[in-house]
């Protein structure tokens, strides 16, 4: 059996920068060439990145699409590559299919269509593309190849059966290989999932499996890279770094990969969670053209641990805490963010909200006059420093941080057009007791977060005395809830069998289910959970959620 060197491209693509993405990929084929490779492999979409959405229903951004492929295959001579794209289905006029091109000897020898097209959590490909319905193997210098395109592929989320049908039409068809080229999102637990998958079904079947996974932030979702090969006996051969752009070179050869220098995956979730939050952010601010960032820095766990991971994504120069003490907010709360900024080496700016509070007050009197103080005075002081900040945003030219956790957002526990905004929420999809173990982590060798911050009962400081578990169960018992709730499916009649008092379920349901237009305005999350609020959990505004 004929064997040859691969390239596994791992690169980071912006969607719709077809200059950039191209060049990028004829930089990669010009150096494998120098490097005597034979076949290059990029992930799903490469061309255009992925997915670009709604960008596919214009007629320009297909006809970019199929040149950039085009461009691409004038590259391939003395060379291979397989290349992601979306061309037009001749058959059926606009239709739209997401395919893998085979490219040497200057053009696009075979086209491949994907066949599984994902619709589930943040997936919506049925929207834009028509699924391909015949599986196909290529041959390439004396190996058949199987190309099946899709992390969907190996979702085992979802029924395995069908799903790894393809491998099983591949392996009818005499595959000897299959090569995945992928846009598969990162999210905790997906690489014990990968492992777990592409282990049983490469021994399944007895084929080697190539994995191909792009790098980078598209919107909310985050993808990891993590490219692998992976031998028919299940072992991985060859893995690539999660988080960071690189190409790795493998020979194939008597059916099988030859073993590669491989980068251990971190296992830990906390430490995964933090380096995937810290890539998240820079490349968030680096593909949106930002540089600076602000926050909100009120001496809490939240933003101090934003503040945190700003600093080590951004630099210390570019983040720019902003200390907004009210009357309410204790003296260990300013000083606590003032120690962290002076470790950080950020320069702090310090806006005091109380005279405008009381400006507010003194407007509003006539129609406040009689009432107690309550919820509309807490949220005037979340408003104003919201004020605040967006106005040194605007005038600065510096991009605003959120720093509300998943616990918040679940339960309501944020303020519209107040600690809501924002360009971006690192935390948003961060459990509070999630948000105490990256505190933790960040800690582990020196205390960069003060121990007074980690210590001190949560509190928003919006009224005397005030404290987050005066209104809410404890964070640990909440969070599960929540996890069972939202992430597991887990409905009120399961949660009160498994054991949780009914009153807390009650309550903690209701708020979840109550709260749904304030995240209908909350800024793009950082998906990092298998179910993230945003495009994976959408959920009507009125509806009646009583019957549950």
């Amino acid at each position: 059996m004929s064997g040859f060197k691969i390239a596994l491209a791992q690169l980071n693509f912006t969607i719709g920068d077809f200059e950039s993405n191209t060049a990028k990929m004829a930089d990669v084929i010009f150096q494998a060439k120098q490097d005597k490779v034979d076949l290059v492999v990029f992930s799903e979409l490469s061309v255009c990145g992925y997915i670009p959405e709604d960008l596919l229903d214009y007629a320009w951004f297909t006809e970019k699409c199929e040149n950039a492929l085009e461009a691409v295959a004038r590259t391939c001579v003395g060379i291979a590559a397989v290349v992601g794209g979306v061309m037009r289905n001749p058959s059926k006029g606009r239709s739209l299919q997401n395919v893998a091109c085979m490219m040497y000897d200057g053009r696009i020898q075979e086209i491949v269509p994907k066949t599984l097209l994902p619709n589930y959590d943040v997936f919506n490909e049925n929207r834009y593309f028509q699924s391909g319905t015949e599986s196909q193997v290529i041959e390439f210098k004396g190996v058949k190849i199987g190309i099946a395109i899709c992390e969907d592929l190996w979702d085992i989320y979802n029924d395995f059966e069908y799903l790894t049908s393809p491998g099983k039409a591949l392996k009818s068809l005499g595959a000897e290989l299959i090569i995945n080229p992928s846009a598969s999102p990162f999210n905790l637990g997906k690489h014990s999932l990968r492992n777990a998958f592409f282990g049983g079904h490469a021994s399944r079947f007895d084929l080697p499996v190539l994995y191909v996974n792009q790098v980078g932030v598209h919107t909310e979702l985050i993808f990891d890279g993590s490219s692998r090969a992976i031998n028919g006996n299940g072992e991985v051969v060859l893995q690539a770094p999660s988080f960071e752009e690189t190409v790795v070179y493998t020979q194939f050869k008597d059916g099988q990969f030859e073993m590669g220098q491989s980068v251990p995956l971190e296992t830990n979730d906390t430490a995964q969670l933090y380096k995937s939050l810290i890539f998240g952010i820079r490349d968030y601010f680096k593909k949106m053209g930002f540089t600076h960032a602000i926050l909100g820095a009120s001496g809490g766990i939240d933003s101090a641990v934003v503040q945190v991971l700003a600093t080590e994504a951004l630099g210390a120069k570019n983040v720019h805490p902003i200390l907004m003490p009210s009357m309410f907010s204790s003296d260990h709360s300013v000083t606590d963010a003032e120690k962290l900024a002076a470790i950080l080496g950020n320069i702090p700016i310090t806006l005091p909200i109380k005279d405008i509070y009381d400006t507010f007050l003194t407007t509003l009197g006539p129609v406040f006059a009689g009432s107690p103080f309550g919820l509309a005075e807490e949220n005037i002081q979340a408003r104003a420093r919201a004020v605040l900040l967006m106005s040194v945003s605007n005038k600065m030219g510096h991009i605003l941080l959120n720093t509300s956790n998943k616990s918040e957002l679940s339960v309501g526990y944020s303020t519209l057009y107040g600690d809501l905004c924002g360009a971006v929420s690192p935390l948003g999809d961060v459990y509070k007791t999630q948000v105490y173990a990256l505190a933790k982590y960040i800690n582990r060798q020196q205390e960069i977060i003060p121990k007074n911050i980690l210590i001190k009962s949560p509190s928003a400081e919006l009224s005397p005395g005030q404290k987050d578990s005066d209104s809410l169960p404890d964070y640990p018992v909440l969070d599960e809830i929540l996890t069972l709730y939202i992430e597991l499916k887990k409905g009120h009649n399961e949660l009160i069998t498994m054991g949780y008092d009914a009153v807390i379920v009650n309550k903690v349901i209701a708020l979840v289910n109550k709260s749904e237009y304030k995240r209908y305005q909350a800024p793009p999350i950082l998906r990092v959970s298998a179910k993230a609020f945003g495009k994976g959990r959408i959920m009507p505004l009125v509806a009646n959620y009583n019957s549950q």
